[in-house]
């Protein structure tokens, strides 16, 4: 038996497999943890992961990530990678703690590569709170989604910051939206909206854009170009309808 659970950076991803014993006699559970992207207006951003803590009612686990520094940006549009995979113990799931080397994250803006910064997520990690139970004979996945668009901060004096934005997309309760922007031309930002939520994206330099993890629903999508002198659009009554992709095909904008 398999049970998801999807985690994002609001838009990196985690898998667990099935358990067994350890030398001990407690029981253990696999944690597969993966990675997945957001868009961001970014050649590319490398992040270099040490290690994955996950704080349990079973205690503390720390899982070793053996990945040198790669790019997320590789993996977006319902890509992911997989970055850590261990057995801890079985119990109730609390966080989620990426930890990142000193060195080797960057962000490249127009050919030209700058050092990233993230001082939380050197010494306490990146936190990401969780509530979900690590069961004996179940296999988890758990998604980390880094929103790339919204992680990176440049500062007065020309440097970049990386303040990672990650939420968890429960895969078992939600859906998706996607479609194609044209002309890809007009860079907008596109907002899914239901009620008092708001989701937001970019699409990519096709003109494609994905929401993952959005709860069932109906939705406005409203698209707003960036580049004069095309014009905003909103598309409504978008149904999604749990495990399911709404594509909302080719939106042409004047």
């Amino acid at each position: 038996m398999k049970k998801l659970l999807i985690v994002a950076f609001l838009g990196l991803g985690i898998g667990f497999s099935a358990c067994n014993k350890s030398d001990s006699g407690s029981e253990m559970t696999r944690v597969n943890v993966r990675l997945t992207d957001g868009p961001g207006a970014y050649d590319a951003i490398f992040l270099n992961v040490k290690e994955v803590k996950v704080l349990s009612s079973s205690g503390e686990s720390t899982i070793a990530v053996n990945a040198t520094p790669f790019n997320i940006l590789r993996f977006r549009m319902g890509k992911d990678t997989l970055i850590a995979s261990q057995d801890i113990p079985s119990g109730r799931l609390q966080e989620v703690r990426l930890i990142l080397n000193d060195t080797g994250n960057t962000v490249v803006i127009n050919g030209i590569t700058y050092p990233l910064t993230t001082p939380s997520g050197q010494s306490s990690g990146v936190k990401i709170k969780v509530n979900e139970t690590l069961e004996a004979g179940v296999a988890y996945t758990m998604l980390l989604d880094f929103d790339a668009a919204k992680s990176i901060v440049q500062t007065g004096n020309g440097k970049y910051i990386l303040k990672p934005v990650i939420r968890a997309i429960p895969n078992a309760v939600s859906g998706s939206i996607t479609g194609m922007i044209s002309p890809a031309a007009s860079s907008p930002k596109i907002y899914a909206i239901a009620g008092t939520d708001t989701l937001g994206t970019i699409s990519d330099a096709t003109g494609k854009f994905w929401f993952p993890g959005v709860a069932a629903g109906t939705y406005k999508v409203e698209i707003k170009p960036t580049v004069t002198p095309y014009v905003a659009k909103t598309i409504t009554d978008v149904v999604v309808v749990t495990g399911s992709t709404k594509d909302l095909g080719t939106i042409t904008i004047n």
